[in-house]
């Protein structure tokens, strides 16, 4: 090496230095084209981009406001409606809140329209039993259609619906006093759901039937050969959606979504209906039962736990069937598990707590959850009047030492109402025969025997769509 040779080393280096640094601005440019055009970062990885200040703005996720086909519509009539040519319009009001994931979408109030879609004629055997019981104009099964519904702020929607048989009076059951108490204290919550709960009591109250004079006449008309068929004010229906209802879209943020799955509360009420039919009659121990929730459940701070249309898991615990010689059936179920509409699913602790039924079916529930069937005292009434009236027909009539073969008039009247109504009254009092009399009575009397304790039980029944509330972690002693 010359001695020059260090000194253009030095002299070059500047000029190195220069050529490497254009060749970096260039390859520079070439990544952030590359960067637009989506090339593989494999291939071009520029330099991070500067840090950016937090501003506090979170993640937003959107929630779709969706209602499957197959929920439930509560309605109650508003107005007295003959059953008496399809096409006749009825309508009530939406007297539970329907949710979508969170959010109400039909609140409780709403107008809901329909029409009588079909009247079925009576069945044979239904006319031969009403015939014997002197009602010669048995009620006959009907098919409704509510086909809109309209909200509180004038939007309307169109509805396909298949409308189950209606209940004229609807019985809340709850298992005691001091659980009632607990549950109402439990259910405070924000000042959304106490609105939509006055809004359910308000259409409730606007919709109760009449009072007891009316009641009184219904009686007396009850007893009558010939009568109409009515859908009294107050007669629930569920209306099955038949097709789903879109509502939009919602936002929510990731922090208020963060705690779904998340255990309730201890002793929070879950709000939800019966997926299937369950009977004491048929149901076996083991057997699955499932609800779904109709409300969302959140958080003290308000944050959603539960979702609506989240599933709630049980089995039967106890099932015994009705008997003869009057035997009522009894029902025990305990739930088990939970799983929301994402699958997120836990293990819980929860028994029925309160449910909506037929008046008519007599149905309680004890302290631990467990449903069975009653009885009204008054069949031991009804029954001892049946009988004494059969007694009294069958004793001679004696007054002024001379004795009346047609037996005393008001015994007579008695007599044919206990057996035949007022048909039975009629044909006793115009055929003034001691003999009819006795008939009448003895089959009045027999007949009262024979349906208030001779004959098979009745059976714990809870039809589809049965509203339902369930304590969650109540530990029972």
């Amino acid at each position: 090496m010359s001695r020059l040779d260090p000194f253009l080393i030095l002299l070059a280096a500047p000029l190195l230095l220069a050529a490497a640094g254009s060749a970096q601005d260039s390859h520079k440019a070439d990544c952030g084209r590359a960067g637009h055009e989506q090339s593989s970062p494999r291939v071009c990885q520029p330099a991070p981009p500067p840090s950016v200040p937090d501003t506090g703005a979170a993640k937003r996720v959107t929630v779709n406001l969706r209602i499957p086909a197959g929920t439930p519509l509560r309605v109650a009539l508003d107005e007295r409606v003959r059953v008496g040519t399809p096409g006749q319009p009825v309508h009530g009001k939406i007297i539970e809140a329907v949710y979508a994931f969170d959010q109400p979408v039909i609140p409780a109030g709403s107008i809901i329209s329909g029409r009588i879609k079909k009247i079925e004629p009576v069945r044979k055997l239904r006319r031969i039993q009403a015939y014997a019981n002197g009602n010669f104009t048995p009620a006959r099964d009907y098919l409704l259609e509510f086909d809109s519904v309209s909200f509180p702020n004038g939007e309307r929607r169109n509805l396909a619906t298949t409308v189950s048989p209606g209940t004229p009076e609807v019985v809340h059951l709850v298992a005691s006093a001091e659980k009632k108490k607990r549950n109402i204290a439990v259910r405070k919550a924000s000042e959304a759901k106490q609105e939509a709960e006055a809004k359910v009591h308000e259409s409730i109250a606007e919709i109760k039937a009449p009072g007891k004079l009316h009641r009184l006449k219904q009686l007396l008309l009850a007893q009558s050969p010939y009568r109409r068929q009515y859908l009294e004010p107050g007669t629930r229906f569920s209306a099955v959606l038949d097709e789903p209802l879109d509502f939009g879209v919602a936002n929510r943020t990731e922090e208020q979504l963060s705690q779904i799955g998340q255990p309730p509360p201890p002793d929070s009420l879950l709000h939800g209906r019966l997926l299937a039919e369950i009977s004491s009659a048929t149901a076996t121990r083991g057997a699955s039962v499932i609800a779904i929730l109709t409300e969302p459940v959140f958080s003290s701070d308000h944050h959603l736990l539960l979702p609506a249309e989240s599933r709630i898991e049980g089995e039967v615990l106890q099932a015994k069937s009705a008997a003869k010689l009057h035997h009522n059936g009894s029902l025990r179920v305990m739930f088990n598990r939970v799983t929301t509409p994402e699958g997120s699913a836990q293990s819980i602790l929860g028994s029925l707590e309160s449910a909506e039924a037929d008046r008519t079916a007599g149905l309680k529930i004890d302290d631990e959850g467990g449903v069975y069937a009653t009885d009204s005292k008054t069949r031991y009434l009804s029954t001892g009047l049946a009988l004494l009236m059969a007694a009294a027909a069958s004793r001679p009539d004696v007054e002024h030492n001379t004795t009346d073969a047609a037996g005393d008039p008001s015994v007579r009247a008695g007599a044919g109402l206990c057996g035949y109504g007022i048909s039975g009254s009629l044909i006793t009092l115009v055929a003034r025969s001691q003999p009819v009399s006795i008939g009448f009575a003895a089959y009045g009397a027999s007949y009262s025997v024979y349906r208030n304790f001779l004959s098979r039980g009745k059976d714990v029944v809870f039809v589809k769509n049965t509203p339902m509330e369930i304590g969650f972690g109540v530990l029972r002693k």
